[in-house]
């Protein structure tokens, strides 16, 4: 694909972005996504992912829980539950209808076993949060709220037809996903101007946001291929 990638108009996500290229396309143009778009991926490591996904979902959701704790501004406690509320009633109900359409209910879901690709990532992403401040939280986070919106912006961009898919991709290029995306680049801005300031790429903790950005930017590409492999089970 070679689609423009969208920065949500924030300048820190563009930077991050940029500097971790390799790690960035190895997540947004994985195996696992390419089948997506066009429709070749097994069902099987689709719900293998869909359900994994939603355990790490609540995992994420307690991460950005987190965030009104750290947050120093109402601002920033605002965007920080909005982000929970979409979570909770966006994303995780998307997974309860596919699953529910295969016999797979919430119960099974909310209990199922949580893998290592799932663990080692929200556990990384808490850590970040519970060791340092509201900016270290949300550098670690970011890359899962952006990607997927650009996924889900490449996705639809570059399609001819629909594929089995389709609800996936509707959902994260939908307007709702979209908007939360902007806010969410905005919220780094400003998180980053009102810490280290506007010449953020020569504070002594860019290369440390870098290396968070980047670490949980191979996670999501490992999350991706443990969907994959799991359906070939």
């Amino acid at each position: 694909m070679t689609l423009p990638a969208p920065d949500y108009s924030s300048k820190v996500f563009a930077a991050l972005r940029r500097n971790c290229a390799t790690e960035w396309n190895a997540y947004i143009d994985h195996a696992f996504v390419r089948g997506m778009g066009d429709g070749s991926l097994p069902k099987a490591s689709f719900l293998h992912y869909l359900i994994q996904d939603y355990v790490y979902l609540r995992h994420y959701s307690r991460a950005w829980a987190m965030g009104v704790v750290k947050a120093n501004t109402l601002e920033e406690m605002r965007l920080s539950a909005a982000t929970v509320n979409g979570l909770i009633n966006i994303e995780m109900p998307l997974h309860i209808k596919i699953c529910a359409r295969e016999n797979i209910d919430e119960t099974q879901l909310f209990n199922a076993e949580e893998e290592l690709a799932s663990l080692s990532y929200t556990r990384y992403v808490l850590d970040a949060g519970l060791s340092g401040d509201f900016l270290d939280l949300l550098v670690a986070v970011v890359p899962c709220a952006l990607g997927y919106g650009e996924i889900g912006k490449r996705l639809a961009a570059s399609q001819t037809s629909s594929t089995p898919y389709q609800e996936w991709i509707d959902t994260y290029n939908g307007e709702p996903f979209q908007a939360l995306c902007a806010d969410v680049g905005k919220l780094l801005d400003d998180a980053v101007a009102n810490r280290i300031g506007a010449d953020f790429e020569n504070s002594p903790r860019w290369q440390q946001l870098n290396r968070t950005f980047a670490m949980a930017t191979k996670l999501e590409a490992g999350f991706w291929q443990m969907g994959l492999e799991g359906g070939q089970a």
